[in-house]
C-alpha cells in the first residue's frame, strides 16, 4: 500500500434558512398585558390620569401589531422610517381630512354611510399617495406587495387615531367616566380593526402601486373601480347596525310596538328583539369581512410572480 494519505473530506453542514423575526408577536403580548394591568389598577384605584394611557395603548396595539407582522413578512426592505411616516403622517392626514370633508359635505340621510365611505377611502388614499410619492417602486417591480404593506399601514395609522376618539367619546358620559364603555369600545374595534381600514387601504393600495409606471401614480379604470369597491365595502360595514334594526322591525314588531311607534313613542325592545339584531348586526359584519378577505385573497392569486429589486427602495425624503 501506498503511504501517501488521502485528503480528509471537509463537511459542509447544511444552511439553515433564516426565521423570519417575530417581533410583533412579543410586540403584542407586551402591549396586551400592559393595557390589562392599566385597566385593573385604574378600576381598583379610581386614577382618571390613567385613561388616556387606556386610550392609547387600546387604540394602537392591534393596529401597530398588524403593521409591525406584515411589514417584518413582506417588506422588511422598506425600512421602518417609511412605514412610521405612512403610519403617522399618513393616519393624521386621513383623519383630519376625513372629518373636515364629513363635516362640510355629509347631512343625515339614506345615503350617508355611502359618503362617508367615499370620503374616507378618498382620503386614506391621498395619503398614501402623499407619503409614497418619491418611493422608486411600483408596476411590476414588486408593486403589488409594496402597495399592500404600505395601504395597510397607512389604513392602520388611520384606524388607530379613529379609535382613540371613539374611545375617548366612550369613557365621557352623564354620570362621569365610564371605564366599562371604555373597554368594550376598545376591544370590540380592537378585534374589527384588520378586516376593517386596514383591509380596505391594503386594496387599494396595493391596485395602485400594482398600477404605477415611470415612478408616477396612474388613475386607472383599476384604480377606480377599486376605490369603489372599498367604498361599498366601508358603506355596507357602516350600515349593518342600520340594516340589523330595520329587520329586527320588519320580521319581529308587534301590533302594540307598531301603534306605540304611530303616536310617536319609542317602543323598548323585547329581550329576543336585542338579540336578534345582535345577530343581524354580527353577521353583517362577518359578511362584509368575508368580501373583503376573499377579494384580498383572489388579487394577491391573480398576480404573476414579480421580481423583487435587489437593493433597497428609494424612501421620501
Amino acid at each position: 500500500m501506498s503511504g501517501s494519505r488521502s485528503t480528509p473530506r471537509i463537511i459542509t453542514p447544511p444552511v439553515r434558512a433564516t426565521a423570519r423575526p417575530r417581533h410583533w408577536v412579543k410586540f403584542f403580548l407586551t402591549g396586551l398585558l400592559l393595557w390589562a394591568c392599566t385597566v385593573l389598577v385604574t378600576f381598583f384605584t379610581d386614577n382618571s390620569n390613567l385613561v388616556p394611557t387606556i386610550v392609547l395603548l387600546g387604540s394602537f396595539l392591534v393596529p401597530a401589531s398588524v403593521v409591525i407582522w406584515a411589514y417584518e413578512r413582506y417588506a422588511a426592505d422598506l425600512g421602518p422610517g417609511l412605514i412610521f411616516t405612512c403610519f403617522g403622517i399618513g393616519g393624521v392626514i386621513g383623519v383630519l381630512g376625513a372629518s373636515v370633508l364629513e363635516s362640510y359635505l355629509l347631512s343625515p340621510s339614506a345615503w350617508m354611510y355611502v359618503g362617508v365611505g367615499l370620503i374616507e377611502e378618498a382620503v386614506k388614499l391621498a395619503a398614501l399617495v402623499l407619503v409614497c410619492r418619491r418611493l422608486r417602486v411600483g408596476g411590476q417591480l414588486g408593486g403589488l406587495r409594496y402597495g399592500l404593506v404600505l395601504g395597510a399601514t397607512v389604513g392602520a395609522g388611520f384606524a388607530a387615531f379613529e379609535s382613540a376618539g371613539y374611545a375617548f367619546n366612550a369613557v365621557l358620559s352623564i354620570q362621569g367616566l365610564s371605564l366599562d364603555d371604555l373597554v368594550e369600545t376598545e376591544i370590540l374595534r380592537g378585534v374589527l380593526a384588520p378586516v376593517g381600514h386596514i383591509l380596505w387601504t391594503a386594496i387599494i393600495g396595493g391596485v395602485l402601486f400594482r398600477e404605477r409606471r415611470g415612478g408616477r401614480f396612474r388613475c386607472t379604470a383599476p384604480v377606480l373601480l377599486t376605490y369603489l369597491g372599498v367604498s361599498l365595502l366601508h358603506a355596507l360595514w357602516d350600515s349593518t347596525s342600520g340594516i340589523a334594526v330595520w329587520l329586527v322591525a320588519r320580521t319581529t314588531t308587534s301590533d302594540f310596538q307598531r301603534a306605540l311607534f304611530d303616536l310617536g313613542y319609542m317602543p323598548n325592545p323585547s329581550t329576543e328583539q336585542v338579540h336578534l339584531y345582535t345577530v343581524y348586526d354580527t353577521a353583517g359584519l362577518l359578511v362584509v369581512s368575508l368580501g373583503g378577505l376573499l377579494w384580498l385573497r383572489l388579487l394577491v392569486r391573480r398576480e404573476p410572480g414579480a421580481p423583487i429589486p435587489a437593493q433597497s427602495p428609494s424612501a421620501p425624503a
